[in-house]
């Protein structure tokens, strides 16, 4: 049991919040596929030969809001870069795409 008010209220804030577990969730979901998977880094110099996804977080934006009751509806968008390189790009994109 915590101490004080002070070390309960420190560990609501080291839990996850529900939009912080869904990205990660996701992003174990694409670091399992054969692609190399990044969350929020920049495009790096070279690309993996099996191709590479990098995960972009996205912004909640302004809710929508219903008076009666008063509730705030999100819609958040995270977004799925999905990069490849070589002579069958085609072929390899819709290979990776696909895998998603």
């Amino acid at each position: 049991h915590p101490r004080n008010k002070r070390q309960a209220r420190s560990r609501v804030t080291d839990m996850p919040t529900p939009r912080e577990t869904i990205l990660t969730a996701l992003h174990a979901r694409l670091s399992a596929l054969p692609a190399t998977a990044l969350r929020g880094e920049v495009l790096p110099e070279r690309v993996p030969a099996e191709g590479l996804l990098i995960l972009r977080d996205g912004e909640p934006g302004e809710p929508e809001v219903t008076l009666s009751p008063l509730r705030y509806h999100y819609q958040h968008r995270a977004e799925i870069e999905a990069v490849v390189q070589g002579a069958d790009r085609d072929a390899a994109f819709d290979t990776l795409t696909a895998s998603i």
